[in-house]
C-alpha cells in the first residue's frame, strides 16, 4: 500500500510539473517548417528539478519546440531524487518513447537506467549536464569550462591579486567540475589565491550561504568569490551584507537568472554569465524528434566535439556562453529577449 501511495505521488508530480511546462511554453518559437516530423512521436524529457529558474525556460523551450515539430513529450521531474530518477527513465523506456532526453541529477548513478533504454534501441541524449559512465548517444550543453573561464577572468579584472573562494553546486553535477577547471586555468601562475573550495550539496543554498557566514565570522575576508550559480552568489552576497557589510568583494555567478541580473546592475554582483538556453533548448528538441524518427547523430546532430564520460567519447554540441557585466547587460540580455529590461532594472 506505501508503494502505491508513493508511486500515485510521484506520477501526480510528474503529471503537474508537465502541465505546468505545457501552460508556460513559449508560443514565439517556431522550427522551420520543412523541419516538422511527418508520424506523431513520444519523447521523454528527464530532469531532476523544476524548482530552479533555468530549469523551468529550458523546459519550456523544449516542449513548445518539439511540439511544433510534430511530437509528445512526457515530462519527468525526479524533485532532486537519483531513485526517483532512475525510476522515472525505466517508466519512459516502458511507455515506448522514442527517445530520451535527460538533465541528471548525479553524473554518477544513471547508468543502469541509460543502459536499460539504450538495450531497447532507444537514443539518450545528455542535456547540459554530462552524464557519465553511461552510453549516452549525444552530450547537448553550453561549455561549462568556458563559464569559469569567462566569470574568473571578469573577477579578475576586478581582483588581479588576493584570496579568493569557490563555492560551487553539488560535486555530482560534472558541470561544478568543468568549471573549476576553467576558473583554475585563469588563475593559476597569477597572485590569486584560492582558499576555499566548497561544494554546496543539492544544490541547497542555506548550505552556502551558511558556509560564507561561517567563514566571514571566522575573520576570513575574501577578494572575489566564484558560485556555481546565481541562486549561490545570491546566497553569498547576503551572507556579505550581514556578516562583511562595505566590504568590497567581487561575486560571479551564471545562468543570468532575473535576481542575478538585478545582483549585476545594482553593483552587488561583478558578473554572471549569459548561456544560450533557448538556443540549447530548442536544438536539444530538433535532435531529439530528429533521433526518434530515425535519423544517426552524424546526420541531425551538428556536434562540434567529443568527451569522455567514462563510457567512451561522446559527440557533443557545443554552445558558447557569454560574459555579463553592467556595462553589456543591455546589449546582450535586453535586446536578446532573454529579460525585459523593466525586470531587470525594476523600471
Amino acid at each position: 500500500m506505501k508503494k502505491f501511495f508513493a508511486a500515485a505521488i510521484v506520477a501526480a508530480s510528474c503529471l503537474l510539473s508537465f502541465l505546468s511546462c505545457q501552460k508556460k511554453a513559449d508560443k514565439t518559437l517556431k522550427p522551420n517548417e520543412q523541419e516538422k516530423s511527418q508520424a506523431k512521436i513520444t519523447i521523454g524529457f528527464s530532469i531532476d528539478t523544476l524548482a530552479i529558474e533555468r530549469w523551468r525556460r529550458d523546459c519550456d523551450v523544449f516542449l513548445n519546440t518539439a511540439k511544433d515539430l510534430g511530437a509528445d513529450v512526457i515530462v519527468q521531474n525526479s524533485g532532486n531524487s537519483v531513485e526517483v530518477q532512475n525510476q522515472q527513465i525505466e517508466y519512459l523506456v516502458k511507455r515506448g518513447v522514442k527517445a530520451v532526453v535527460v538533465v541528471p541529477k548525479d553524473a554518477e548513478s544513471l547508468g543502469e537506467s541509460v543502459r536499460l533504454a539504450r538495450s531497447k534501441n532507444i537514443p539518450v541524449i545528455s542535456y547540459d549536464r554530462l552524464l557519465r559512465n553511461s552510453p549516452v548517444d549525444l552530450y547537448v550543453t553550453i561549455d561549462s569550462q568556458a563559464v569559469g573561464a569567462l566569470m574568473a577572468k571578469e573577477l579578475a579584472r576586478k581582483k588581479p591579486r588576493g584570496s579568493w573562494f569557490c563555492i560551487y553546486g553539488p560535486k555530482e553535477d560534472f558541470n561544478m567540475t568543468l568549471i573549476r577547471r576553467g576558473v583554475e586555468d585563469v588563475v593559476k601562475n597569477t597572485g590569486i589565491k584560492i582558499d576555499c573550495n566548497y561544494w554546496t550539496d543539492g544544490w541547497n543554498y542555506d548550505l552556502s550561504y551558511t558556509k560564507m557566514a561561517e567563514l566571514l565570522k571566522a575573520g576570513k575576508i575574501p577578494d572575489a568569490v566564484v558560485a556555481g550559480n546565481d541562486a549561490v552568489a545570491d546566497s553569498i552576497i547576503r551572507a556579505i551584507g550581514e556578516y562583511a557589510p562595505g566590504k568590497d568583494i567581487a561575486v560571479g555567478g551564471q545562468d543570468a537568472d532575473i535576481a542575478g541580473c538585478q545582483n549585476v546592475v545594482t553593483g552587488k554582483q561583478a558578473v554572471t554569465i549569459y548561456k544560450p538556453i533557448s538556443e540549447l533548448a530548442t536544438k536539444a528538441a530538433q535532435i531529439a524528434v530528429a533521433l526518434a524518427n530515425g535519423k544517426s547523430v552524424q546526420e541531425c546532430s551538428g556536434a562540434n566535439g567529443s568527451i569522455d564520460n567514462g563510457s567512451g567519447e561522446i559527440p557533443v554540441l557545443w554552445l558558447s556562453p557569454t560574459a555579463v557585466t553592467a556595462a553589456n547587460m543591455e546589449e546582450v540580455v535586453i535586446k536578446s529577449g532573454f529579460h525585459t529590461r523593466q525586470e531587470v532594472y525594476k523600471d
